[in-house]
C-alpha cells in the first residue's frame, strides 16, 4: 500500500451504510480487518427504518433463489446457501430482539425497525468497524495495492473497496447512481435499471372510474409474463398497489397488460350459471358482493355495465362476464417510478463478479453487494436476506 498517514489507511472501506454495508463491515471487522464505512447521508440505515411500516420485515424463512430476479439466476445461490435466513434470525435472537411472523415466513420486529439498525451498529462497534456519516466520496482511484478515495473528509486509502451504495429507489432517502458510476469506471457492464416493487399508475379513464374506491383492498391473482401472485390488491388515488401489484411490477414492462382474476378460488362461470337457475331475479352485482368488498363489487359491476336480473343473460353473456372476472385486462400507463419503488431492478452484471466473494473477477479487491447488483428479491423480506448474505460473503473475503 502507498506510504500515507496511517490514520487514513484502512484494510477495507465500504461505501454505503445500509443493510448490506453494515453487515459486511461487522463481518470483516470480526476478522481483524481495519474497516471504515462511509455514507453521504446524515444517518445510517434509513431504508431499514422505513421498511415494513417501520417494523422492518428483516428476512423470510422461506427465502430461496426462486424468490429473486436476475439476468444470471444462479449467481445468488452460493451466498444465500452460505448465510441463510436462519443464520440471521439467530443473530436477531442473540440480541434479544422480539419478532413475529406475519405472513408465511415473513419476520418483522415486534417493536421497531430501530432494533435491527441498533443491532447492526452494535455489531460494527464490537467488531471495531468505524461508521462515518455525512461523508461523500468524490473520486475513486486505483493505488499501488488498493484504492485511493477523495472524500469530503480528505484522502483515504484502502486495500479492499466494497460498493454497498444501493440502487436508485427512493431518492428522497439519498439514493444515487454512485455504485453504477464506480462499476462503469472500472469497466464493468451494467444491465438496464428500472423501478421494482412499485405501484402502477392507470390510464385516465380507468383511474377516474376507480378513484372513488381508493383505499379498498381485495385478494386477486395477477398474471404477467409467466409470473403470477395471489395476494391483496389495493386501489389508490393514483392507480393500483398492494402486495400483488408490487410483486408483479418487477415482471412488467411498459406496454404489457396485466391479467387479474378478481375472484381467485371461485369458478365464476359455474357460479353464475347455477345462480341464474336457482335465483333468476338476482344480479351479477349481488353475486360479486358475496365475494368482494361491497364498494369494489359495485364499482367493478358498474365498470362493466352489468345490469338487470340474471334471467336476462344468455349463456354467451355469462361466459363473457365470467371471463372478465377471471381475466380482467388492465394496461397500466406506467409505474410511480423510483420515487416510491422499494427496489431497483438491474444494475451491475453479476457475470463479472465472483458468486463466492462478490468481488469483480478482473479486480479481486473491488466488491459489489446488495441492491447495486442485478439481484432483486420478491416482496416479503427477501431483499434484506440478499443484503445480509451478500454482505457476509464480501465481509469474509475483503
Amino acid at each position: 500500500m502507498s506510504q500515507t498517514p496511517s490514520g487514513n489507511d484502512y484494510d477495507v472501506i465500504i461505501i454505503g451504510a445500509g443493510a448490506a454495508g453494515l453487515m459486511c463491515a461487522a463481518t470483516a471487522g470480526y476478522r481483524g480487518r481495519r474497516v471504515l464505512v462511509l455514507d453521504h447521508a446524515n444517518k445510517p440505515g434509513k431504508k431499514i427504518l422505513m421498511s415494513g411500516g417501520g417494523r422492518c420485515n428483516f428476512t423470510n424463512l422461506n427465502s430461496t433463489p426462486a424468490n429473486f430476479l436476475s439476468d444470471n439466476p444462479s449467481y445468488c445461490i452460493s451466498a444465500l446457501k452460505r448465510y441463510t435466513a436462519q443464520d440471521f434470525l439467530e443473530l436477531v435472537e442473540r440480541h434479544g430482539i422480539e419478532h413475529e411472523e406475519k405472513a408465511a415466513g415473513q419476520l418483522f420486529c415486534k417493536d421497531s425497525a430501530k432494533d435491527i439498525l441498533n443491532m447492526l451498529l452494535t455489531e460494527c462497534d464490537w467488531a471495531g468497524a468505524e461508521v462515518r456519516m455525512k461523508t461523500s466520496v468524490e473520486a475513486v482511484h486505483e493505488a499501488d495495492s488498493g484504492y485511493r478515495l477523495e472524500s469530503t473528509a480528505g484522502q483515504l486509502w484502502c486495500e479492499s473497496l466494497v460498493i454497498a451504495s444501493g440502487g436508485l429507489s427512493i431518492p428522497t432517502m439519498g439514493a444515487s447512481g454512485f455504485g453504477y458510476d464506480v462499476a462503469r469506471q472500472f469497466g464493468l457492464r451494467l444491465l438496464p435499471t428500472r423501478a421494482g416493487l412499485v405501484p402502477f399508475t392507470l390510464q385516465p379513464q380507468l383511474k377516474e372510474k376507480l378513484e372513488p374506491i381508493s383505499g379498498v383492498s381485495c385478494p386477486v391473482d395477477v398474471h404477467c409474463n409467466q409470473a403470477h401472485f395471489l395476494e391483496p390488491m389495493l386501489v389508490t388515488h393514483r392507480g393500483l398497489s398492494g402486495p400483488s401489484m408490487l410483486q408483479i411490477s418487477s415482471y412488467w414492462s411498459p406496454g404489457d397488460a396485466l391479467s387479474v382474476n378478481v375472484l381467485p378460488g371461485q369458478n365464476a362461470r359455474e357460479d353464475l350459471y347455477a345462480l341464474r337457475k336457482q335465483k333468476p331475479q338476482s344480479t351479477i352485482a349481488q353475486y360479486l358482493m358475496q365475494h368482494l368488498p361491497k364498494r369494489f363489487a359495485q364499482a367493478f359491476n358498474d365498470l362493466n355495465g352489468w345490469s338487470g336480473p340474471l334471467q336476462g343473460y344468455k349463456n354467451a353473456d355469462l361466459d363473457t362476464a365470467a371471463d372478465i372476472l377471471s381475466r380482467w385486462q388492465i394496461k397500466p400507463s406506467g409505474t410511480e417510478g423510483y420515487r416510491t419503488a422499494e427496489v431497483t431492478l438491474g444494475g451491475v452484471d453479476t457475470r463479472q463478479l465472483s458468486s463466492k466473494t462478490m468481488a469483480a473477477l478482473e479486480k479481486p479487491n473491488l466488491y459489489f453487494i446488495g441492491e447495486v447488483v442485478d439481484v432483486t428479491g420478491h416482496l416479503g423480506g427477501h431483499n434484506f436476506q440478499w443484503a445480509w448474505a451478500s454482505g457476509v460473503a464480501a465481509g469474509n473475503d475483503a
